[in-house]
């Protein structure tokens, strides 16, 4: 394959080949293939997603945000008072100025159960307060230790 053998009348020279000799090229792209197979797979993670950060300028609020808390014993607080569970709705139509509108911030000690918290929730929304924000602080990363990565034995 690609060469020429002539055979004649005393001419022992051989021809110049002309053809470009690729099964080279084909074994280098296959190793490559494999290379890329093999690595592929490792390079993923599975949850771990990194959000883009965003330059906008913070929305202005038209006023004083409404904090709603609920503490460890499972008492509220809108605000920095205390504020029987009976008596959320009206404490907040007094907060709120009877605008149902208003985004309510609720904050919630972790060592509240998940379903305490949707009873708060519940609440809020039987009160006419559809508009709930969830607050809670920003962890800082732990040094070492990158997101979706193991650590180092």
């Amino acid at each position: 394959m690609g060469m020429s053998l002539k055979s004649g009348e005393g001419d022992d020279d051989l021809g110049e080949v002309s053809d470009i000799n690729v099964t080279p090229f084909i074994d280098v792209v296959l190793v490559l293939l494999i290379i890329f197979m093999v690595a592929a797979p490792l390079s993923t993670v599975d949850v771990a997603v990194d959000l883009p950060s965003s330059n906008a300028p913070p929305a202005e609020r038209q006023g004083e945000p409404v904090y709603l808390t609920l503490k460890r014993d499972l008492s509220l607080a809108l605000g920095e008072e205390t504020v029987a569970s009976e008596a959320l709705a009206t404490s907040l139509d007094r907060q709120t100025g009877g605008n149902r509108e208003e985004r309510v911030y609720l904050r919630a000690d972790e060592a509240v159960a998940y379903g305490d918290l949707m009873e708060t929730m519940n609440a809020l929304r039987s009160a006419g307060y559809l508009k709930i924000a969830l607050v809670g602080i920003e962890a800082a990363p732990t040094p070492g230790v990158q997101s979706g990565a193991a650590p180092a034995p």
